[in-house]
């Protein structure tokens, strides 16, 4: 049997997710015998990959981006996990959304009186234009899978790696959706 080409994705959050997905301690070394991590913040690749077979996406939409790259993500990836809160439901990155548009967050971060000289970023390459609404993975794409938590437990995480390994359909059973 082929290894499994595994790729994680962040895109607006914390990275707390990456945090508890290294949390999987020793079982990462039964991973890494069994698959190929292709794509992730932790190693230096710069562009996706094709012909991914499951991608971990942490973090909601937030930016041009953020957009950008996870339907380039869907498009090259077999199987996409909504990898923690941010990304099931938009979380904490979403907060911004009952303001209406990006314009309040801006206009507070970089416009405030006592900022020597208050001006928004506009050089092309210096922030990724927000989107007018922060979006949870789905909302942009199709999911097949979650994986929910603030971070999510490193058990909730490995429940559902060790049936993608074993070429099983994951199943999400209450024990696996507390700390399995």
């Amino acid at each position: 049997m082929d290894r499994l080409k595994i790729a994680t994705a962040w895109m607006g959050g914390c990275s707390g997710c990456h945090m508890s997905f290294l949390d999987l301690d020793e079982w990462l070394f039964d991973l890494a015998a069994a698959v190929d991590v292709v794509y992730s913040p932790v190693i230096d690749v710069k562009v996706y990959p094709r012909g991914v077979d499951v991608c971990l996406i942490e973090g909601a939409v937030a930016n041009e981006d953020n957009l950008e790259l996870l339907l380039q993500i869907r498009e090259r990836t077999r199987i996409l996990v909504a990898f923690g809160d941010c990304a099931v439901t938009g979380n904490v990155t979403a907060m911004r959304n009952p303001l209406g548009n990006a314009d309040p967050v801006l206009n507070r971060a970089y416009l405030r009186p006592e900022d020597l000289h208050p001006r928004l970023p506009a050089e092309p390459g210096i922030l990724p234009a927000l989107l007018p609404r922060v979006l949870p993975i789905q909302e942009a794409v199709p999911v097949d899978y979650y994986i929910p938590g603030c971070p999510p437990p490193a058990a909730r995480i490995r429940a559902i790696l060790q049936q993608l390994v074993a070429g099983q359909v994951p199943t999400q059973t209450g024990a696996d959706l507390t700390y399995g």
